[in-house]
């Protein structure tokens, strides 16, 4: 049976990075996660590192995320990949132990490692190997062998600083604007995000398919719905939250936040009291 680990403080999930999970509190007593920032030297295009282990599972474990606009690297022994941007939830069974080491980076900070349109990689996934050819399953082996975190987080810096990203304004523009998006609810529309950038709605929405690999109009949905899944959580009335997050009435949320996150939103409130 995995030890049980405190629950997280009832703050705003968008501080703990937990934002996303399905029934993130619940998932906490199943498996251990940790994130870690990443080094000065890469920190303009890595969010974070992360690493989920689990130990004796008695049963498996699934754990469903509703996607973020980022690109993912995991390495594990089921799989060892890069995901673009998933435009659907998905999920992980967990079963016996294992680790999972991840790098998620910042919005439009893969760009740099792709040399091309991030949206290239909208939706799908690809072997490292196959991206970066002996490298790359030199980095996966290496990884899979250590059994330290924090060394294999270094193995995998070390690794990205050798592809040379080099340094692109845009990227920290683009970072920049899905953060404002992230953090400020009351964007709700592309054409205030644009507004608010200083560039026209067909510029933006140009710039975050080619940085992001999606555009902004999904970016500020998929905000609003982790938003709307957390706050339903605590218990918040749908109705106000629907006007509150831009949806014209409360079935539109309704049915998108359903689509997402798996589940209708009265469902997925009285979580709570099971966790």
């Amino acid at each position: 049976m995995a030890t049980s680990v405190p629950r997280l403080p009832e703050g705003r999930l968008v501080e703990t990075r937990q934002r996303g999970w399905v029934n993130p509190y619940a998932g906490l007593n199943a498996f251990n996660f940790v994130r870690q920032a990443p080094a000065p030297e890469i920190a303009a295009y890595v969010e974070h590192f992360w690493v989920v282990t689990w130990t004796d599972l008695a049963e498996p474990y699934e754990q469903r995320i509703v996607s973020h606009p980022t690109v993912n690297m995991t390495i594990t022994q089921n799989f060892r990949r890069i995901a673009g941007v998933i435009k659907g939830g998905f999920s992980y069974t967990m079963r016996g132990n294992g680790r999972v080491l991840g790098t998620r980076f910042r919005p439009g900070g893969f760009r740099p490692f792709l040399g091309g349109p991030v949206s290239q990689l909208t939706g799908r996934f690809v072997e490292i190997s196959e991206m970066y050819g002996a490298a790359g399953a030199t980095l996966v082996e290496q990884v899979l062998a250590e059994p330290d975190a924090q060394a294999a987080i270094a193995l995998t810096e070390t690794f990205l600083l050798s592809l040379g990203p080099h340094q692109d304004p845009l990227t920290e523009e683009v970072a920049a604007l899905a953060a404002m998006v992230e953090n400020d609810v009351s964007v709700t529309r592309v054409d205030e995000l644009a507004a608010r950038s200083g560039r026209s709605v067909r510029s933006l929405q140009r710039l975050f398919r080619d940085y992001v690999g999606i555009g902004p109009k999904w970016v500020i949905r998929r905000f609003r719905l982790h938003e709307a899944a957390e706050r339903v959580y605590q218990g918040l009335d749908l109705a106000t939250l629907a006007a509150e997050l831009g949806y014209t009435d409360q079935a539109h949320l309704t049915r998108d936040f359903t689509a997402a996150v798996g589940m209708p939103p009265a469902a997925y409130a009285r979580l709570r009291s099971q966790g």
